[in-house]
């Protein structure tokens, strides 16, 4: 079975080449895999094993907002960077145990010196790389980054104009952003694939503020993943008096901002990522929190932290850290096939990370929010 879920990833890799039938019908096939795959894993936890096809990598806890939902360069691994050796290690690691996506990030990747050469070091591997940034920086690097390699970058867009400067602590910051994405599209059009990751909290879920996101996204090509406040990661924080967070009360609104998510969907398709039956499942996954039962698929994933921590995913599960170990001495142990039994059957805090692909895949689930 976890071949044929390999295979199955395996042909999704190769999407983006492919026409839009041939696109939809590799899709289709591999999302049944998945389908299967856990549906079977439900009754014979065995099956579950450790496929690790992704790494999440904090490059650096430095940054340069101060976000009220964010606890990098306030206390979490305050002052740890990975250096230039530790990557390149991870990088060849990665490359020969077959990892298909390499996500570095932060704190903000922008201020990593070494960022474009790791780039430049895995997409040479052939491992596919983006960076996830809060694009304060994207102007001034974007040259150095695409002669390095890279052709996919995601944001984070907690709001627009001043209500963005007010969150991020940095007044003038929303319109350095704006500008750093003007000028990737600028100077390279298409050929660079952006993505917004808009996060969906208390203070953004208003008529106003998705519009606003909206009209950003249809401004500069740049599809939309809508993100959820989380309640479990250690690097984030609810609000110093929980403001941040949803209550009861706040159904109605957060279903209203679903109805409007639904119809900018169906408008425009490709700049709405997440899928219709998580979007609809989003008013349970924020008010439910925990007790939102839906299997966790990130035993296909690791986490890696600016001090060297190697996590199954951005929560718990430590498997070891990269000062003392190699990644390729990590994997595949008993350790972490452990974990990835533990992950699936919830034996964790239960966050949403990655709550579209587990609404998907999780056959009750998705029946229960399909139209």
């Amino acid at each position: 079975m976890k071949g044929l879920v390999r295979i199955a990833h395996d042909l999704g890799a190769g999407l983006g080449k492919a026409s839009p039938r041939l696109r939809r019908t590799l899709h289709a096939v591999r999302e049944g895999a998945q389908i299967v795959h856990h549906s079977l894993a439900g009754c014979v936890p065995a099956l579950i094993r450790p496929d690790t096809v992704s790494l999440t990598v904090a490059m650096t806890a430095r940054c340069n907002q101060r976000c009220h939902g964010c606890l990098y360069e306030r206390g979490f691994m305050a002052g740890q960077q990975l250096g230039k050796q530790t990557l390149d290690d991870l990088v060849d690691d990665a490359a020969a145990l077959g990892v298909r996506s390499l996500r570095l990030y932060g704190g903000e990747p922008l201020l990593h010196p070494d960022l474009a050469a790791v780039v430049e070091r895995a997409v040479g591997k052939g491992v596919g790389t983006y960076v996830t940034t809060n694009g304060v920086l994207l102007e001034q690097r974007i040259d150095e980054l695409f002669s390095a390699g890279l052709r996919h970058l995601t944001f984070g867009l907690y709001g627009a104009g001043a209500a963005y400067d007010d969150y991020a602590g940095r007044r003038g910051n929303f319109e350095r952003v704006e500008r750093g994405v003007a000028s990737v599209r600028e100077r390279y059009g298409a050929a660079v694939r952006m993505r917004m990751n808009w996060l969906l909290m208390r203070p953004t879920c208003t008529e106003q503020a998705l519009r606003a996101a909206w009209e950003f996204a249809c401004r500069y090509a740049t599809p939309m993943q809508i993100d959820l406040l989380h309640y479990s990661l250690p690097y984030f924080t609810e609000g110093p008096e929980r403001e941040l967070q949803f209550r009861p009360e706040d159904r109605p609104a957060i279903e209203r901002i679903v109805e409007m998510l639904l119809a900018c969907k169906k408008e425009r398709p490709d700049l709405v990522e997440t899928s219709e039956v998580a979007l609809r499942a989003i008013p349970d996954w924020l008010l439910r929190g925990a007790d939102m039962r839906v299997p966790c698929d990130k035993y296909r994933m690791l986490w890696i932290g600016a001090d060297g921590t190697v996590q199954l995913c951005y929560v718990t599960f430590e498997l070891g850290n990269l000062k003392e170990h190699r990644l390729r001495d990590l994997i595949g142990t008993e350790a972490h096939t452990r974990a990835a039994r533990d992950a699936f059957a919830l034996r964790c805090p239960n966050c949403h990370c990655g709550y579209d692909e587990r609404t998907r895949k999780h056959w009750p689930t998705r029946r229960a929010y399909s139209s």
